[in-house]
């Protein structure tokens, strides 16, 4: 039986973020007898996800993070990998900022190069101004350029360039039977937490400056004020998480609101919700957010999320220029206990972001492309 052709995804670390839970949908639904993926990451340390990829029959390499001053090393490793490993024939980079120089030297070696969008700001400051400087030439490095959306695609790889013909929008796809509501489980789940009788807000994501977890604190204090049954679930680990934890200990908000942590359970968490609040400064399109609306969650999100994240009417815009207490407000105001929270799975999956269908078209992609490289012919 012929070897499956090995994927080089390359990862600033394994850890449980939205791109990472991504490409782990993918991995655990692709065919592995004809597809399997290798991940290249810029970190020692052990990952969340490092064990099932180990036992999905994938590797993990270690290439130092880039700094700057490390620039020729950086360079030097990338070049000494892939004299190592000639079994690669495809690079899927998810890691932006550096992407221009690896895939460049990736291309040296024969590769064919995927750049991968995931996101629509590289935030403030200096270090976003590099990052921007950095990135600019991968609209001209890469083969094929891969976005979550035609938003994140448009930032990262130029104005027009979802209108070309090496542009792909590879949906954030997720297994939605998983998310389907079930009131059993939401049941269990409220009791096992200690929720019963209580106004529960959800909130997923990793604690870093685009979640906007100040606002989301204030929003949910203003929530808490007029609601006192009301309830924040934040899960999700970060740098950021200690100032969070004392910001809501300043508030006297510590009894009401719960840090899960990482969790795998993550479909049951989103059955106790009531509602999922959302206040990102700026996104790429939300995995999590086609998985609350898959649950049947209204949503509350901030308007610098593309519209394409409308796959069901249970998102709700609130502006990032609102006050906490509007905020709060348009949660209380907008939350219907009533809401027959069975039907939107079945929109979710009918709207093409069901994970069997995506990892079958990126299971034939990955093969026609391997196919034309073997023939001479790169479609890039």
């Amino acid at each position: 039986m012929a070897e499956p052709i090995r994927i080089l995804q390359v990862f600033a670390l394994m850890n449980k973020g939205g791109a990472e839970t991504m490409i782990m949908n993918f991995y655990r639904n692709i065919d592995r007898s004809k597809i399997q993926f290798d991940f290249i990451v810029h970190s020692q340390e052990e990952c969340d996800y490092d064990k099932e990829i180990r036992a999905l029959g994938g590797n993990i390499y270690n290439i130092p993070r880039y700094t700057g001053k490390n620039h020729f090393q950086f360079k030097m490793a990338w070049q000494n990998f892939f004299k190592e490993h000639t079994e690669y024939k495809i690079i899927h980079g998810h890691v932006r900022s550096t992407a221009s120089i690896y895939l460049k030297i990736a291309k040296k070696y024969g590769l064919i190069t995927i750049a991968h969008s995931h996101s629509t700001s590289s935030g403030n400051g200096a270090s976003a101004l590099v990052k921007n400087i950095l990135q600019y030439p991968i609209r001209h490095t890469a083969d094929y350029l891969f976005a979550c959306s035609k938003v994140a695609g448009n930032w990262l790889f130029g104005k027009g360039a979802s209108k070309r013909g090496n542009f792909v929008v590879l949906n954030n796809a997720i297994e939605t039977k998983k998310f389907a509501y079930n009131e059993r489980l939401r049941i269990t789940k409220r009791r096992e937490l200690q929720l019963e009788n209580k106004f529960v807000i959800g909130h997923i994501g990793r604690f870093i400056t685009p979640k906007n977890h100040k606002l989301l604190i204030d929003i949910f204090k203003e929530i808490h004020d007029i609601s006192p049954n009301a309830v924040l679930l934040l899960i999700g680990e970060g740098e950021l998480k200690k100032s969070i934890v004392n910001k809501v200990n300043d508030m006297g908000l510590s009894n009401s609101v719960i840090f899960t942590g990482v969790r795998s359970d993550i479909s049951e968490l989103l059955q106790a919700m009531d509602v999922f609040l959302f206040p990102s400064l700026y996104e790429g399109l939300p995995v999590t957010l086609i998985e609350a609306q898959a649950s049947g969650l209204k949503i509350f999100a901030s308007n610098t999320i593309t519209e394409e994240v409308f796959i069901t009417d249970l998102v709700n815009y609130c502006s990032l220029k609102s006050t906490p207490n509007e905020w709060a407000n348009r949660v209380l105001n907008g939350f219907d206990e009533n809401i027959n929270r069975s039907r939107s799975f079945t929109e979710v999956k009918s709207s093409n972001y069901d994970i069997e269908e995506n990892a079958k078209w990126l299971e034939n992609f990955y093969l026609n492309i391997y196919v034309n490289s073997k023939k001479g012919v790169n479609n890039g």
